[in-house]
Formats: structure tokens, sequence, C-alpha cells
């Protein structure tokens, strides 16, 4: 709900680099340390049932592939999802676990949160393009957004909604997918529009760091409509990865990272760049323990 590759295909995700988190300045003393703690479903589990993970913008490509995933591993998760429209519900099963919601309006999501273990935030404002283009005459195509749906209302504003939502029910996790590029305030697609998407994007990453709840930020590379699990995973910070050739990724992979998320403890209170190397190169990923152990950004 993200690269130009996602400008192409009208679907993005995340904004200008913000200072970084500050870690705690308390030395742990090895007589201090405690065991750490198992991942959400873990824990879950061994108080007797599975998680309610609750995915919205599940309507979406990458948001119906984790609301599918969750549906799939029902002994391990209670799916919910939350969509915008009766269509797009429909388009997902229309099951009573699907609620419609604006996540604009607070009130309107409440039943969707309400008594959830975990949320993973898959919305995105998404540009519309002007009519008239006709790209045999050359030229770029102009694009706008929706009054009222544009980036400061439904990836700044809306997702602090979710956010303060989740937090005021002491949910214990929540995933927030973006988008690699935020830190180059004129990135291409902040010019989308005029939107600044990648710059509401990231306001709201950082409110979510900021809110004290256990998250995970996952900001994906260009999404493709391609298999997950046959590639080898690649992880960064700070658009590192835009550097190279590798900077795609399918929306299968980013979704399995979603629920990844909330099985391991290495997971939390992390922010990376997302890509994967193409198929063929590499191995595919497996251990996602050790993907997330690699990483030591929390912003």
């Amino acid at each position: 709900m993200t690269t130009a590759a996602a400008a192409a295909t009208m679907r993005l995700s995340s904004p200008f680099k913000a200072p970084p988190l500050r870690p705690p300045c308390h030395r742990v003393l090895p007589s201090m340390r405690v065991p750490r703690r198992a991942g959400l479903a873990v824990s879950a589990a061994a108080a007797g049932s599975p998680p309610t993970v609750l995915v919205t913008g599940a309507g979406g490509r990458t948001g119906q592939i984790v609301y599918k995933k969750l549906k799939e591993r029902a002994d391990q998760f209670v799916a919910r999802g939350l969509v915008r429209t009766p269509d797009s519900k429909g388009k997902i099963g229309g099951g009573d676990d699907v609620f419609i919601g604006d996540i604009r309006d607070p009130g309107s999501i409440a039943p969707a949160i309400d008594g959830i273990d975990a949320l993973i935030i898959l919305t995105s404002g998404v540009p519309k393009m002007k009519p008239g283009f006709d790209p045999s005459k050359g030229g770029r195509p102009e694009f706008y957004f929706e009054e009222g749906s544009d980036p400061e209302q439904v990836d700044w504003i809306g997702q602090k909604n979710q956010i303060d939502a989740a937090k005021s029910i002491g949910v214990k996790q929540i995933v927030l997918v973006g988008s690699m590029g935020g830190t180059d305030i004129n990135h291409p697609l902040n010019k989308l529009g005029n939107g600044n998407i990648l710059v509401w994007k990231r306001k709201a990453e950082q409110y979510l760091a900021d809110s004290g709840l256990p998250y995970t930020i996952i900001r994906a590379g260009g999404l493709q409509d391609k298999d997950g699990g046959v590639r080898e995973l690649i992880v960064g910070k700070d658009d590192e990865i835009l550097k190279t050739e590798t900077k795609t990724i399918a929306r299968a992979d980013v979704a399995e990272v979603c629920i990844q998320a909330l099985l391991f403890e290495e997971a939390k209170f992390k922010a990376f760049d997302l890509a994967s190397k193409p198929e063929g190169e590499g191995t595919p990923t497996t251990d996602f323990k050790s993907v997330f152990a690699q990483i030591a950004t929390r912003f």
C-alpha cells in the first residue's frame, strides 16, 4: 500500500529522513538480564488461544495476500481484515471477519480494532491518472489524488488513527508496511499529484516508533506480482538498497515477512528496507529469525 515500479502500477507507500531514534541509555548488567520473550503467536498459544491479527488495507494487492496467509494458518492466528468498501470485502471472501471502515474516521474502525492482539497496516494513498494522456504522443502522465484521499489524510492521519486505536486497547505489536525512498525529499513518488506521499508515510512511521508499542516497520522496494518464497531476501537501511540493482521484491515475500515479524522477538522495535535478489541468485530465505536478528536500526 511503493518505488518507481510501484508508481507505474499506482500502488504506493513511505518520506524525508527523520532523526534516528535513540535507544535507551540504560546499561544492562549480566545479573539484570532477563530471558527474551517469545513472539506473539507463541505467547498467545501458551495462553491457550491464537492471537487475533487485523490486516488493514486487506482489499489491496499486498493486503489480500497477508489476509489469505493468516487464514491459512488458523492454528497460529485468528485473521481479521479491514477494507473500505463492500466490493473490497467481496473480493476477499466477504466473511464476518472482514470489516468495512474508513481509516480517516476513528469511530468507523473501532469495531475492527476491538479485541485484536496485533495490527498489520497496509493502507496507502493511491494516485489516479488525469484523463487525456496519450502515450503515443510522448511525455509523462499527470496524477492527482481525490479530494480527502490525499497522502496527508490517508498516509498520515489515517495511519495515526489506526495506531492510536490499537494503543488504546493495548495491542501487543504493530507491523507497518511503507516504502523505500523516504530519505529523499525529491524522490519521484513525492511528486505524484504533489502529494508528498513518502513524507507523510515517514511521519506516520515516526509516530509509531515514538508510541511505545512494539513495532516492526518494513520499507519495501518496488512491489512485483510474482510468486514468493523463491528468492533470497535483502535487508538494509537509509535507502542504501536503492543504490544497487536489487531494489524490488515480490508482494508475496513482503506479506510473508509481515507474518514472520509476529513470530519472533527479534523483529520488534526494528525498522528496515526490504528487497530481494533475482530468482535463481542466492538461496531462498527460510530463516526469518536470522534476518530479523541482523537488523540493528530502530528507525
